[in-house]
């Protein structure tokens, strides 16, 4: 290196990309998914909870509608957008006492919930020193947002589990990915209680709330469980799922006001914010039930049928209350499971992926077109 006239250039920094992260997951999968593709009727995949059905007429029309304007949005988003937030948790989730308002408001559009939970823990200053609880079986983008802050990572079930160091964030999903386990309201205010105790936040993915089978799932911020008090509680909610809309990087947060400030604070700098179109398209997903209702019977309808061949097929199908997968075993590591499945041309997520106490699981998702799953499901059976 040259020096200048200020002293001795330094040295750059010598970083392998993404050497803080961990391995990207369905990396691993190319074994099983060349067994899978080739089987001479071609391959189904229920590895990933990529949306197969059409967005609804309504939400395409909103966003045709706005493809016209050239200006930058506000990341706070539009009136129109929050006070559409504000509304449909109130409908959908019976959360009451959210405002709409861009000072002292308690939501915030984000550019999809993926890359919402992956900055969270960075954008609230979590780094080094700190502390973050996330669930023993969990999302992976958890533990990558908080090794990208620099953080301490704990898995834990429990709050006996979390150990004597206080955390600053407990990262919580119910519905669970992978699992569909979900968290009723006693649970949640035994958390709720626990947090508020030592002053920790909560940020609770509620991405699979609208997606209930046989159990009720039920937001953070319902008055059930927070009283409708949302200090340091943060909800996470996402279109992709529920409206089919994944390719739109459609979600928002939604709670305590002074975080809300502080994230759109943040945001705002790093230039975070959900395009024009988008808001308007998710206006429209937001202020119509039926598409959503509609959604939900086509994966109930898919779920009936996976489930009950994988049960016939010697599979127990565990938790799996909610959300849009199924959480099966056999009783054996799950990567032989995976390629049981893929001698069939069945593509399905191991269990490890989310964690250690996911090695004996398979993650079978309810993403394909209906014929697919019904393929899928005669050769389980055989």
């Amino acid at each position: 290196m040259t020096s200048s006239a200020t002293g001795p250039a330094r040295p750059r920094p010598r970083v392998t990309p993404g050497s803080r992260l961990p391995a990207f997951p369905w990396d691993s999968l190319a074994d099983a998914k060349a067994i899978a593709a080739a089987h001479p009727d071609g391959m189904v995949d229920l590895s990933v909870g990529t949306p197969v059905d059409e967005v609804a007429p309504l939400i395409q029309q909103g966003l045709a509608a706005h493809a016209e304007k050239p200006g930058y949005p506000a990341t706070a988003g539009t009136q129109q957008l929050r006070q559409a937030i504000v509304d449909a948790m109130e409908r959908r989730f019976s959360v009451s006492g959210l405002s709409a308002a861009v000072n002292g408001g308690n939501v915030l559009p984000v550019v999809g919930t993926k890359e919402a939970i992956a900055w969270l823990p960075f954008l609230l200053g979590v780094g080094e020193g700190h502390t973050v609880v996330i669930p023993e079986l969990s999302y992976p983008t958890y533990e990558v947002g908080v090794r990208l802050a620099g953080a301490e990572l704990v898995r834990a079930d429990s709050l006996s589990q979390v150990g004597p160091a206080t955390p600053t964030l407990l990262f919580i999903n119910s519905p669970g990915n992978p699992n569909g386990k979900v968290l009723g309201v006693e649970h949640l205010r035994k958390i709720v209680t626990w947090a508020r105790e030592r002053d920790v936040i909560v940020a609770s993915d509620e991405c699979y709330l609208g997606l209930g089978w046989e159990a009720e799932p039920v937001s953070i911020l319902d008055p059930r469980v927070c009283d409708g008090d949302f200090t340091n509680l943060l909800a996470i909610h996402s279109l992709s799922k529920t409206s089919n809309m994944a390719s739109y990087r459609s979600g928002w947060f939604a709670g305590d006001a002074d975080l809300i400030a502080e994230l759109l604070a943040v945001r705002r700098h790093a230039g975070l914010m959900m395009p024009g179109p988008i808001q308007h398209a998710t206006v429209a997903a937001l202020t119509d039930d039926t598409h959503e209702a509609e959604q939900k019977a086509l994966y109930g309808q898919r779920r009936a049928v996976l489930k009950e061949a994988l049960e016939d097929a010697g599979f127990r199908v565990d938790d799996s209350e909610a959300g849009l997968y199924l959480w099966a075993t056999r009783g054996e590591d799950c990567r032989v499971t995976l390629n049981w499945l893929a001698e069939r041309g069945i593509l399905a997520a191991p269990g490890e992926f989310y964690g250690p106490k996911g090695s004996e699981h398979v993650r079978v998702g309810l993403t394909a077109t209906t014929e697919a799953v019904e393929a899928a499901a005669q050769r389980i059976r055989g």
